[in-house]
């Protein structure tokens, strides 16, 4: 089977891409730098060039509040570029999966969201992810579409590294803790969707790791796990402004996994704790 990735300099993209390899599968991930998905006769020729049997498509901009003053780029990057795969994907008829998120809802209420549940984004960001996902619906007669939150991977800048560098300076930290969620390793999440794309059960999908948290838990954790003595003061999103408004409930409800064959991921704990590992132990 041949696979090509978009995104690979990204965390998902780059596990994704490994994860193939390791099962055999001839890998084809690109970056920015090897191809412009913005650009719709690139996509076409390139694609063309190389007729994957699926495409899993990571790439997006996701500086979420950047693109709240760079819509533009923000739109042509990630609804631009995925109607222009999605439409080359349907002329060499290959699998399409495209990586959504937690920011298409607009995080009311506590209850977890189903797939089902109207998209209501309250940012541009966000957005850009549902016209995304409206795009691939109305392109393709069959897709998967991923919705994730909260990831970490090797590959690329995030929370957990993010609080570990805070940690060689800091022994006192405020951390929102009232947005809450589910963090997911993308190692996890690139075995899921390669099992998921060898089959036909299409649809959308919610990927986490199992289990929720607010950000300061996750911060208290990754300090614990880490061994790291540091005191995390769980404050008000109203006390962290950012030009993007975040979701506060950003659980997500992953039956229909279960309900498609589908292994949940691991509890977030147990996954942080084999991903701080690797981290220590990473060569790069």
């Amino acid at each position: 089977m041949k696979i090509l990735v978009t995104g690979v300099t990204g965390q998902l993209g780059y596990d994704v891409v490994h994860e193939g390899i390791n099962r055999g599968f001839k890998m084809i991930g690109v970056g920015s730098k090897d191809l412009n998905i913005t650009d719709e006769l690139s996509v076409y020729k390139y694609v063309m060039e190389i007729k994957p049997d699926v495409i899993i498509h990571c790439a997006a901009y996701t500086a979420v509040d950047k693109a709240e003053d760079d819509q533009e780029n923000c739109m042509d990057v990630n609804v631009n570029g995925t109607k222009y795969l999605a439409s080359v994907a349907k002329e060499i008829n290959a699998k399409f999966m495209f990586i959504s998120t937690d920011y298409v809802f607009d995080g009311k209420g506590e209850a977890p969201f189903v797939e089902t549940d109207t998209p209501n984004p309250v940012g541009y960001y966000g957005k850009t992810k549902y016209e995304a996902e409206k795009a691939v619906q109305s392109l393709l007669s069959d897709w998967f579409i991923v919705r994730i939150s909260w990831v970490f991977g090797l590959n690329g800048n995030n929370f957990v590294k993010t609080m570990l560098k805070l940690a060689e300076t800091r022994n006192e930290l405020n951390v929102v803790g009232d947005q809450i969620g589910s963090p997911t390793n993308t190692f996890d999440l690139s075995r899921l969707l390669l099992d998921m794309i060898q089959t036909d059960k299409y649809g959308i999908y919610h990927a986490t790791n199992e289990g929720y948290c607010s950000w300061a838990d996750f911060a208290r954790e990754i300090f614990f796990l880490s061994e790291k003595t540091v005191t995390v003061n769980a404050i008000a999103s109203e006390e962290y402004p950012t030009r993007a408004v975040r979701p506060k409930n950003s659980r997500l409800s992953k039956q229909k996994l279960v309900d498609n064959g589908f292994s949940p991921l691991p509890a977030w704990q147990d996954s942080l704790s084999q991903y701080l590992n690797a981290l220590k132990h990473e060569v790069r």
